[in-house]
């Protein structure tokens, strides 16, 4: 019988603080604080400035974690589409799955978007981001697809987080409206004319 290894019990503190201040930094996001304060952070975690500072060396260090939570998250809740369905059932199935995604990852999304100018670990979890959606768009209609890059590219286009903020955020589109919008755009994009 093997005994599990021991957990050091500073090291399991270090490790519960640091999930805290993340958990609080992505909760006020969730809240629509998108620029929360490293103070407003700390309090809601119930650790210290100091605490804080002492996990993270800067803001663009906590969003960073924050990125890496999100991604995590999406990842867990992505489940894949059969590709043996029909064209149709794929395209729908494809569609209520990223609306749903987009919605999940929208307030992280938002805030997001004010500093990922600014923010090389940003721009590095925006990349990820594109390459998860990618990967399930070339895995979902492989055939429809096939080695066309253009087709690839436009529906990569369309099915990301700035699309669906157009459609959420600037025409004031309800869920169900935003997701008719990108199944009509999708189905139009790979149903030969």
């Amino acid at each position: 019988m093997t005994t599990p290894p021991r957990v050091d019990g500073r090291t399991a503190r270090s490790e519960r603080t640091r999930n805290a201040i993340v958990d609080a930094h992505l909760r006020l996001i969730g809240e629509g604080d998108l620029r929360p304060t490293a103070d407003r952070i700390a309090k809601l975690a119930g650790v210290s400035l100091r605490a804080l500072w002492s996990h993270f060396a800067d803001m663009e260090a906590l969003m960073t974690a924050s990125g890496q939570r999100v991604l995590e998250q999406r990842d867990t809740s992505y489940q894949p589409v059969p590709a043996d369905l029909p064209l149709n059932e794929r395209i729908a199935a494809f569609c209520e799955q990223r609306a749903r995604l987009l919605e999940e990852i929208g307030p992280a999304a938002r805030a997001s978007a004010l500093k990922e100018p600014f923010s090389a670990g940003l721009q590095h979890y925006r990349r990820l981001h594109v390459a998860r959606v990618r990967d399930e768009l070339t895995t979902t209609f492989a055939t429809e697809i096939g080695q066309d890059e253009e087709l690839l590219n436009a529906l990569t286009s369309i099915s990301q987080w700035p699309t669906w903020s157009t459609w959420r955020d600037v025409m004031e589109m309800p869920v169900e409206t935003a997701q008719s919008a990108l199944h009509r755009s999708v189905a139009a994009l790979l149903t030969p004319a």
